[in-house]
Formats: structure tokens, C-alpha cells, sequence
């Protein structure tokens, strides 16, 4: 399980990624989170390499990532997406965006690491 700290507007707020972040996802938002976090790297590179704005789904999934990470590291926060959002003045998603893909990328890695290395311990 790994946290961080992420600054959005004058707010500091606390993102967690773990193995469950997966199940609460699918449970809050019907959608697979692979899926959509792997549509949402490739529309983040579009956009860096050819200056267009995200889609609106792509906004959408990202704001729906950030939610299910922030209310897993605080359950305290706001029950519905829209009442969390609004704590928020307006903030740019290409600050943000970055620091959740490095979260769960790091997350993923650690996972696969620890996998490899039962494997060594276990014999299979």
C-alpha cells in the first residue's frame, strides 16, 4: 500500500493506492479501473505530445481515480464525487494527473515485485 500527498489548489490532500483500489473502483463506478487508467496514460501522452485538451470522458475518469484513491487514504472525505470536487477552487488536471499515474504505477510495480520474489522464496 502506498501513499502520497498532493497538493491541488491550497489543499493538501492524501492519495492511497493499494490492491483494493481496484475492487472499490468497480463497486463505485461499474468500470473496470485497467481499463480506464490505461485510456486515460494514453490520452495524457496524446495530449503532451500534440497540445490537445482531454475529452471530457477522459476528465471524467480521471476525476473518478482521484476520488476512489483520496476517499481510500480518507474515509472522513465527502460520500459523493460532486461534494468532494467542490471543496476545490479550480485546478489544472495536468498537475494533478502526473502525480496519480506515478502513484499507481509504483503501486503496480511494487505488486508485481512482490510477486516475483514469493515465487523465489516458495520454489514455484
Amino acid at each position: 500500500m502506498l501513499e502520497k500527498t498532493i497538493k491541488i489548489g491550497d489543499r493538501e490532500v492524501k492519495f492511497r493506492s493499494s490492491a483494493s483500489v481496484p475492487r472499490l473502483y468497480r463497486i463505485k463506478f461499474k468500470r473496470d479501473i485497467f481499463r480506464d487508467l490505461s485510456k486515460l496514460e494514453k490520452a495524457y501522452a496524446h495530449k503532451t505530445e500534440d497540445g490537445d485538451e482531454m475529452q471530457i470522458e477522459d476528465l471524467e475518469i480521471f476525476e473518478n481515480v482521484a476520488y476512489i484513491m483520496a476517499l481510500h487514504a480518507d474515509p472522513s472525505i465527502p460520500g459523493t464525487i460532486e461534494d468532494w470536487l467542490d471543496q476545490f477552487e479550480m485546478f489544472s488536471i495536468y498537475e494533478v494527473l502526473p502525480e496519480i499515474l506515478e502513484l499507481w504505477g509504483t503501486n503496480l510495480i511494487t505488486d508485481v515485485e512482490s510477486k516475483k520474489n514469493k515465487s523465489r522464496v516458495t520454489g514455484k
